[in-house]
């Protein structure tokens, strides 16, 4: 065998060598990384975890806290859930996602809702559904009841010399109009819905707060309390915050205090979070600020009741 020959052999045998050596480290990298995921996510250490759950900002008609909710509940290392709740309420269907989805967890393990913020409306019926409610003492809850907006634009149509017709199978089908006066029967029949959907969340608050439907009507009027005039009054179980809410789980459901957290959030697509960043990147472009409310207040986006408490923005530079 020539020279040049072994030459060769011994470069492949280095190649191979080499690319050996770079699979079994990639190997060992990747259980490592595994191991240390599941030690710190899903609990191999044994004692599993108490995963934290947030409900903040406007709740949509299909919250993505349900889905995280519904996945903890199924965790054999989650020991408890926490909510932690900062939100004015929203769409009243979604309220209704979250308060079954919590009941539905509570089922299987104990759950604690903590009002941070604000937890009023929606919120504060995703919040009831819980084994116990922690507010803080300056935070905002209450404001129980439903609304339905609508806006109509028939004065400015005739200013602007514009007509609009419709031709409709019933008289109240797409009752209100944008365009049109509302007649009386279709605010009879928005008023139905209304009120049916006030009655059911009423009997929700006075089932969950053990109160009497008398006592829970007269709650729900749609005024606002402070955590501590909420506890006064039978809305919530406790003021207080973290070290309250972990406290009792301690006490009543046997959840150790020192038992980790971890929070819980929904998985994130590559291009959910790209086009985000894409987005936060064009505003500051135009010289926007990526973090402002936009155009549309997400209110006005959704089709049907809402159950939102919204705080003036002048005063209350906290929330």
């Amino acid at each position: 065998m020539d020279t040049e020959a072994i030459l060769e052999r011994r470069r492949l045998r280095r190649r191979a060598s080499f690319w050996r050596v770079t699979a079994l480290l990639v190997i060992v990298a990747a259980v490592a990384v595994a191991a240390a995921y599941a030690w710190d996510i899903e609990g191999f250490d044994g004692r599993g975890h108490v995963a934290e759950i947030k409900v903040d900002g406007f709740i949509a008609t299909r919250p993505g806290a349900v889905e995280v909710i519904e996945t903890a509940t199924k965790s054999d290392s989650v020991k408890a859930i926490l909510l932690r709740i900062d939100s004015g309420g929203g769409a009243a269907s979604g309220g209704e996602a979250l308060y079954r989805a919590v009941r539905e967890a509570a089922e299987e393990k104990p759950v604690v809702a903590v009002i941070e913020g604000v937890g009023a409306s929606a919120a504060y019926m995703a919040a009831i559904a819980a084994d116990r409610v922690v507010a803080r003492e300056s935070a905002i809850t209450g404001s129980i009841g439903v609304i339905f907006q609508y806006a109509h634009f028939e004065e400015l149509l005739q200013k602007i010399g514009a007509e609009y017709e419709e031709i409709k199978s019933a008289p109240l089908k797409g009752a209100p109009s944008l365009f049109a006066d509302t007649d009386p029967a279709a605010e009879a029949m928005i008023k139905s819905v209304v009120d049916d959907t006030y009655d059911w969340f009423v009997g929700l608050v006075a089932e969950r707060r053990d109160l009497t439907p008398d006592r829970a009507r007269r709650l729900a009027d749609g005024s606002i309390f402070t955590g501590r005039q909420a506890l006064q009054r039978g809305l919530v179980d406790q003021v207080g915050g973290d070290a309250e809410a972990r406290a009792w789980l301690a006490s009543d459901r046997g959840i150790a205090e020192d038992l980790p957290a971890r929070e819980w959030k929904k998985d994130e697509s590559f291009m959910g979070s790209f086009a985000a960043r894409a987005a936060a990147g064009l505003a500051r472009l135009v010289g926007l600020d990526p973090a402002a409310a936009p155009v549309f207040p997400q209110r006005l986006l959704v089709d049907g009741l809402l159950s939102v408490w919204q705080a003036p923005t002048i005063g209350r530079s906290d929330r």
